[in-house]
């Protein structure tokens, strides 16, 4: 995708010229469409229960582009243990749920742009205000999506992950 082409938000339906800045996923990697039958499970925009048993918030893993000023970021599910999950649901309509401390997730959605599976990368969920998605943080490795996250990415990468996703 060249930076010429037009792309419309998800948002607010508006038409914005480059590429997108961010990119998302509508479900957890192991949700499957006849979960919503159950009684058990539950799928919204912002949290995910399987079968009673497997947790999952909806966050931003948020990655500075270094030669602009806007922020790229991945819309990614992340698994929760079930106290915790249980803690930030109880909390999430409570202005006080920015004073939480970082919940551990597990990343549970595969970005297929990166050469290593980000399958279970390690995690940390920060809340924040109440209608922002939390922010996703990885554990600093050498997989390449920590690296971006840690070191920032170019406008270049971007169009590079546009002509990926979309191309």
């Amino acid at each position: 995708m060249s930076a010429d082409q037009h792309h419309t938000c998800s948002c607010c339906a508006e038409n914005l010229d480059g590429p997108p800045f961010s990119y998302g996923s509508p479900a957890p990697v192991g949700w499957k469409r006849r979960y919503a039958l159950r009684r058990d499970s539950e799928l919204t925009a912002d949290q995910c229960m399987i079968k009673g048993q497997h947790f999952y918030v909806h966050g931003l893993i948020e990655i500075p582009v270094r030669d602009s000023e806007e922020m790229f970021s991945w819309g990614v599910w992340v698994s929760l243990s079930e106290p915790n999950f249980a803690r930030m649901h109880d909390l999430w309509e409570d202005p006080e749920r920015e004073q939480e401390p970082a919940y551990f997730g597990w990343l549970s959605t595969e970005l297929p742009v990166y050469p290593e599976s980000t399958l279970l990368l390690k995690t940390h969920v920060h809340t924040r205000a109440v209608g922002t998605r939390p922010l996703i943080k990885l554990e600093p490795t050498d997989h390449p999506l920590a690296v971006e996250q840690r070191e920032g990415i170019t406008v270049a990468r971007v169009h590079e992950l546009a002509a990926l996703l979309m191309g």
